[in-house]
């Protein structure tokens, strides 16, 4: 039987299926224009909330799942890379798809996608909002209406993320394995050089930064309410979500694993589990007079999803929360990089 339960590797979640998801600290792009890729500024720290049960909000308890801490109007972006095989990834924010802007769904479907291929799509920085281009992932709290959720729905009731894996069918992925295995026998075989070109694994291009924040020993106290997060959107950049190319049939009808990300205000975190916060983060002024790289990634051979009206239609955090006075300097043209193709305890599942 195939394994079912999601676990904690470091700060990577690992669905069913060899799917690894690694949420990554970023830049937060200006509301107007369209930008290159924002740099990785390092992981988020991703702990369980069952570690937690005396400290969480009761909702939390309900839902299982994972948390994270993110300030306000932090934007982050999902990784992928690490991905060991063929699978569909849904990504909703608060149980509304980050593909579709459909309501969140236990199948998968075509007319729209609501779902990301992996290991074909390296990452997702924000919702499908435009044609080649998405809209960056940014955080705000529960109950202003500038949430992906409150815009789509009308109601902020869930925040947070969720993930669900969907593995393909058998006799497909045993079909898969054996290809993969002729392949690496084929690549042993021939003679071996190092350096640029070696034979790679097949995996989403890895992300920039990422190092994981130190544990501490958690400390416990009475439960109360904790200041939701979702996610709202912020500015938009050149990055295009790939359309499945193999019939729907080809996937399982039944999710493989799935996970509820809850989302913590920093204060929160200190107080459910006596860790530090991560600093906030570095300004993008700072980071770009600096001379540090932004990132461009194309691939001519994929085809990009088409947005749909719902998710063309959300508005910008700045919108609700007033302007950003923090001045925008573009990253030069010799800034931008050109990007080439691409164990742990269970987490608990919950009622969400």
């Amino acid at each position: 039987m195939a394994e079912s339960t999601v676990r904690i590797d470091g700060n990577t979640l690992r669905l069913p299926g060899g799917v690894a998801v690694r949420f990554i600290r970023t830049l937060r792009l200006p509301e107007k224009g369209t930008h290159p890729l924002p740099p990785g500024l390092g992981e988020f720290p991703v702990r369980r909330v069952a570690d937690y049960a005396d400290t969480v909000p009761e909702a939390w308890r309900a839902r299982g799942g994972v948390m994270l801490p993110v300030y306000l109007r932090e934007a982050m972006w999902l990784s992928f890379g690490g991905t060991t095989e063929p699978a569909a990834l849904q990504v909703g924010v608060g149980k509304v798809c980050a593909v579709s802007g459909k309501p969140w769904s236990d199948r998968l479907a075509r007319k729209p996608q609501n779902y990301v291929v992996l290991p074909r799509q390296p990452w997702l920085d924000g919702i499908n909002s435009g044609k080649g281009t998405v809209r960056q992932f940014v955080a705000v709290p529960l109950g202003l209406g500038a949430t992906v959720e409150g815009q789509v729905t009308g109601e902020e009731v869930w925040g947070g993320v969720q993930l669900q894996s969907f593995a393909l069918r058998e006799p497909l992925l045993e079909r898969w394995r054996e290809e993969e295995r002729r392949r690496a026998e084929q690549a042993r075989a021939m003679p071996q050089f190092a350096g640029y070109g070696a034979a790679m694994p097949m995996a989403a291009p890895p992300a920039p930064g990422a190092v994981p924040a130190p544990a501490a020993a958690p400390a416990r106290g009475a439960r109360r309410a904790a200041a939701a997060m979702g996610l709202g959107v912020g500015g938009s950049m050149r990055q295009e979500v790939y359309e499945d190319d193999r019939p729907l049939s080809d996937w399982a009808d039944a999710p493989a694993g799935r996970v509820f990300v809850h989302l913590v205000t920093p204060p929160e975190w200190r107080r459910i589990t006596g860790e530090a916060p991560p600093p906030s983060p570095v300004d993008r002024a700072a980071y770009t007079r600096a001379g540090l790289p932004w990132f461009d990634y194309y691939d001519q051979d994929a085809e990009d999803l088409a947005p749909t009206d719902t998710l063309e239609a959300v508005k910008p955090v700045g919108d609700w929360l007033g302007d950003d006075h923090e001045p925008w300097q573009a990253p030069t043209p010799g800034q931008v990089k050109p990007l080439k193709d691409a164990p742990g305890k269970p987490v608990q599942d919950g009622d969400w």
